[in-house]
């Protein structure tokens, strides 16, 4: 069977689209494990509310993409600021097990709430942008998919420099990295893990906000995506915010590689086959470690 190149490439660059929305789900799942050392059930739901928000901002703005994204953006750093003082902040510490419970029953009552709110019926969104796209030769890239993959890319640099540039980025990275030396030195581990959470939060919001105009806003929209940020936090290593990322790109490209030539039911098991043969080979992840680190 000859293959057209051209149409693997068009295929390669859907699947990168898709896979920095990946990252951006999960990479907030793994900095909340490395900081917290928790995993949050509720992610997808996040995810969906900020899909939501996406939705009813645009509404409001006549379509207008930019100031509906980041309408999306604050409303998801309330959110994250209302999860860790509502719930995770009376976690004991490292209580892995009343987290699952406690961000499981969070992630029940924003999905029945939300359908509750706003029926089950899929909601399609509309923006300024269009259906209009970039044309290259025989390849076609909607502006929308092009805006997501924009969003990603200005999250993930704005996350560097977070964690990197800024003393809220040295200290999370120390409460990580050894938490009893971070108390020691006089770092707050209460303010850290609430930083950790908000940022988290509007990195799936804004994965939210992404996905609303190239994808149907339900409620359950959220269950789908975060079986499979969990396989990529693992592909990527525990812990790793740089390994998400690179299991993100990679998962999505080859998910849209398989969907390309296969049935669909192979394309939506690709990422945890994928996960079964590297843990077989690497337990810990590719990049697996139990501090939080990028790169």
């Amino acid at each position: 069977m000859q293959i057209d190149p051209t149409y693997l490439l068009q295929l390669a660059l859907n699947g990168l689209m898709l896979g920095l929305i990946y990252a951006l789900i999960a990479v907030g799942l793994s900095l909340i494990f490395g900081v917290l050392d928790i995993i949050n059930f509720a992610h997808g739901e996040v995810l969906m509310v900020g899909a939501f928000v996406m939705s009813f901002a645009l509404g409001a703005f006549d379509g207008r993409y930019i100031p509906a994204t980041l309408v999306t953006l604050a409303a998801s750093a309330v959110l994250g600021v209302l999860l860790y003082d509502g719930f995770i902040v009376r976690l004991r510490e490292k209580d892995f097990e009343s987290s699952i419970l406690i961000t499981t029953g969070i992630s029940m009552v924003l999905l029945y709430g939300m359908q509750y709110l706003f029926s089950s019926t899929p909601r399609m969104v509309t923006t300024e942008l269009g259906y209009q796209g970039l044309q290259i030769g025989s390849i076609r890239i909607t502006w929308t998919r092009v805006a997501a993959c924009g969003i990603a890319l200005i999250a993930f640099v704005s996350l560097w420099l977070v964690l990197y540039r800024t003393q809220l980025g040295r200290a999370m990275r120390a409460v990580a990295i050894n938490r009893e030396a971070a108390l020691m030195v006089g770092i707050k581990p209460r303010t850290v893990a609430r930083n950790a959470v908000v940022i988290a939060t509007v990195l799936a919001g804004l994965a939210g906000a992404a996905l609303a105009p190239v994808h149907l806003v339900q409620p359950i929209m959220g269950q789908f995506l975060i079986f499979k940020a969990f396989a990529l936090v693992v592909i990527g290593g525990l812990g790793s915010v740089g390994g998400a990322i690179v299991a993100g790109l990679l998962i999505g490209i080859v998910e849209s590689w398989v969907g390309g030539f296969f049935n669909i039911i192979w394309q939506e098991t690709a990422g945890f086959i994928i996960m079964i043969v590297i843990l077989m080979v690497r337990p810990h992840g590719l990049f697996g470690q139990r501090n939080m680190r990028v790169g």
